[in-house]
């Protein structure tokens, strides 16, 4: 069985989750995925039917089988891995197509964004870089207890400007105003930030993006030996080909008069700690059983809504039946 060892690149949206990515995934042993967005939305689904499957003690399936709950989802997980892995050729030949498409139309040369850049390319774990996932870090942990995170950190100045201008790129809105980019900013690296604290620097890595910029081999180095990976000279082509693409204009102006200034001191504040000061430098177990208690507390809130749903279920279906017992005699 191979051993699942993912890499989760998260941090703000615009913050240079996706050009780290795709870096990694030039790596002769890490598989680039497009971003997915669906791993932390199971887990929670995973914890409501683990409680289901030992719901009656010693009587429930899951109990009498002796399944343990870190049995559970690891197998979950281990099953998602290698899913992942044996659909490496089917994203391998759309890729291809991608790139021969564009050859066909423009003079390029090979390109600095490729899944496998030599057929014996082994690929045995793979990465993906969904900002999304900076707030499912421990539901992950439970579905891929040997994952690693990579935390990327840029200025929120620079992020909510990209954020405020992605639209006029030709990419989709996201967000329509000021605010919302500095509180999406703000919820992302703060939930980042906690994992940091949580878990450790042996399993969240936090790159600044700034040395992505001025210090890129060295910067990339690092993070390969913290995910236990030789460099390799091709994990610097995508930062050579795209890392300057997304400059905003400096005639660009996102500010808006409404937005709340406390909102944007938190976020400016929370930016300097972690532009200036280092990582922390041991796993905090105080702020992993918090961030436990809000996984508990989210799903509380999600086991409820089933259950208000179950009851909704069976009202409608008891009006339904007897409308339908009604319609004879009004028939009549």
């Amino acid at each position: 069985m191979r051993t699942s060892k993912p890499i989760f690149v998260v941090g703000s949206p615009r913050s240079g989750t996706s050009i780290l990515t795709w870096c990694l995934g030039q790596h002769s042993n890490i598989f680039v995925q497009e971003e997915s967005n669906w791993m932390g939305h199971l887990a929670f689904q995973l914890e409501i039917a683990y409680r289901v499957g030992t719901a009656r003690g010693e009587r429930s399936q899951l109990s009498a089988l002796g399944v343990q709950h870190r049995d559970f989802f690891a197998t979950f997980g281990q099953t998602i891995n290698d899913l992942i892995l044996d659909h490496r050729e089917r994203l391998e030949t759309r890729i291809a197509g991608d790139h021969s498409a564009k050859k066909a139309t423009q003079d390029t040369g090979p390109s600095a964004f490729q899944i496998s850049r030599t057929v014996s390319d082994p690929k045995t774990r793979w990465v993906d870089g969904t900002p999304e996932y900076s707030f499912y870090i421990n539901p992950l942990r439970k579905l891929f207890p040997a994952a690693r995170f990579v935390h990327v950190v840029r200025d929120v100045v620079s992020v909510v400007r990209s954020m405020m201008n992605f639209q006029r790129t030709g990419g989709p809105a996201l967000v329509e105003r000021e605010a919302q980019a500095y509180d999406y900013w703000l919820r992302t690296v703060t939930a980042c930030f906690q994992a940091e604290r949580a878990y450790g620097p042996e399993i969240v890595c936090r790159i600044r993006h700034q040395d992505l910029l001025d210090r890129a081999q060295p910067t990339i180095e690092m993070l390969l030996t913290f995910l236990g990976e030789d460099f390799e000279p091709s994990c610097l082509q995508p930062l050579r080909e795209r890392i300057n693409s997304s400059r905003v204009s400096d005639e660009f102006d996102p500010s808006d008069p409404s937005t709340d200034p406390a909102l944007v001191e938190a976020a400016q504040r929370l930016n300097a700690n972690l532009i200036e000061d280092p990582p922390p430098r041991a796993p905090d177990p105080v702020v992993a059983d918090e961030m436990e208690r809000a996984f508990q507390e989210r799903l509380q809130h999600l086991w409820n809504l089933e259950g208000d749903n179950r009851k909704a279920a069976q009202h409608i279906a008891e009006v339904e039946k007897r409308l339908a017992e009604l319609r004879p005699a009004a028939d009549t």
